[in-house]
């Protein structure tokens, strides 16, 4: 039984010799392969012709993005600022030419509406004469004057009003 033991115990001894060398083999065979990737990742991470590191970059590029972001953001509230002024600003006029007189010619004398975007603004008058010229302003709040007009004032306030 001795042999028989002895034969037992050295085949498993040379099981697990020929265990050992394919899981070495195997191990070998990972790490080329390993440094195989870590060549091409290293190759790959390199920028061509510069040597820069793509890492490098990205970190480069995100601040860049960064400040982008901040600079839209401050352009975005100067617009709102430049829309917010504009409203107030002269939009929309309206004019009427007319005689003032039947003794004068060429139309000469006017009226003109200067509105904002909210209809809101002026409406001016000037009457010419061979002996004098005067201009009138009255205020016009939302497309409505708020004293009394002329229909030649009335029309230009509506041009203003309807014009774009």
């Amino acid at each position: 039984m001795s042999v028989v033991a002895n034969t037992d115990q050295s085949n498993i001894i040379v099981a697990l010799v020929i265990a050992i060398i394919v899981l070495l083999l195997l191990i070998i065979y990972l790490m080329m392969k390993t440094s195989k990737i870590n060549k091409r990742y290293e190759t790959f991470i390199k920028k061509l012709g510069n040597s820069n590191n793509i890492e490098e970059d990205l970190k480069e590029f995100m601040n860049r993005v960064e400040r982008v972001e901040k600079q839209n953001s401050e352009i975005v509230r100067a617009c709102d600022i430049l829309d917010n002024n504009l409203k107030s600003c002269i939009q929309k006029t309206g004019m009427v030419r007319y005689n003032a007189f039947r003794d004068t010619g060429s139309e000469l004398s006017f009226a003109l509406a200067l509105l904002d975007r909210e209809n809101n603004g002026v409406v001016l008058n000037g009457i010419y004469s061979r002996e004098m010229s005067n201009i009138y302003a009255k205020p016009v709040k939302n497309g409505m004057p708020t004293y009394k007009v002329s229909e030649e004032e009335e029309r230009a306030i509506q041009k203003a009003v309807e014009s774009k």
